[in-house]
């Protein structure tokens, strides 16, 4: 019994930690203007839990390559094309959204891929997504000045001696690895929602950088929390359960917002 206990507590602190680095991350997704492309990220995920699935390997593996390949050709096409992310996203989300709805056939397979389940986390993917939240939460808030210059401007931020190309990159596999984290307990269809809500909750609230980055942080937290409370107490899937407390947060934050 305390083993379970232990590992259902171990499941709710990488939660909690993912939450986290969504909030973090989804500040910057609303500053590089991927308001929608970040839920459709998510879906490129789609063809690679098909395959792992196919094949019987973890979903977690398939979703996280296809994810990181996602970012690298969103990477190389928008540099080459001078398309925005938006767009190229969008391409390779219709695209991804496809081929996953061919590889998936198993209608409780595609349910768990579409919004996840947290009862099937792990104790080493409990650990991996702990882990890996601090390190990306590190590596953002090292990088916040020059993320958030090249954002705004990327001509001042050349000038000012930053290599843009990385930077775009970096953000990119940043964002994957916090989708990837959340494939497994809100799944592909939900959680770049988990990334933008809190985000843009956040931004009617803030002022000021880091202010937006601890709000939308806490938004997430709380989201999660009241998912997981709600979900349990009348025996709702979590994923759908995080995100309308998400929503029904940021409509809160629309009404509080002062005018400039």
């Amino acid at each position: 019994m305390d083993q379970i206990t232990n590992l259902a507590i171990l499941k709710i602190i990488s939660v909690l930690f993912v939450a986290a680095l969504s909030g973090i991350v989804g500040v910057f997704a609303l500053t590089r203007r991927m308001t929608l492309a970040a839920d459709a990220m998510s879906h490129i995920a789609l063809p690679g839990l098909g395959l792992a699935i196919m094949f019987k390997i973890d979903p977690l593996i398939g979703g996280g390559l296809a994810l990181v390949l996602g970012a690298l050709l969103v990477w190389a096409l928008e540099r080459k094309t001078k398309i925005s992310a938006e767009t190229v996203i969008g391409v390779i989300f219709s695209a991804s959204l496809a081929l996953g709805s061919l590889l998936i056939h198993s209608g409780e397979e595609l349910l768990d891929a579409l919004f996840g389940n947290i009862g099937s986390l792990t104790f080493n993917e409990s650990i991996f997504g702990i882990v890996a939240s601090i390190i990306i939460i590190a590596l953002i808030l090292k990088l916040k000045s020059k993320f958030t210059l090249s954002f705004i401007s990327e001509d001042i931020a050349r000038v000012s001696g930053i290599n843009t190309s990385l930077i775009n990159l970096t953000f990119l596999l940043c964002f994957v690895v916090a989708i990837i984290l959340g494939l497994k307990f809100l799944g592909a269809l939900l959680m770049g929602s988990l990334v933008i809500i809190p985000a843009a909750s956040s931004r009617n609230l803030a002022k000021g950088l880091n202010f937006d980055l601890l709000i939308s942080v806490l938004i997430a937290i709380i989201s999660v929390i009241s998912g997981l409370i709600i979900s349990s107490k009348l025996n709702l899937d979590l994923g759908p359960i995080i995100v309308v407390s998400a929503a029904f947060i940021f409509f809160i934050s629309v009404i509080l917002k002062k005018e400039d």
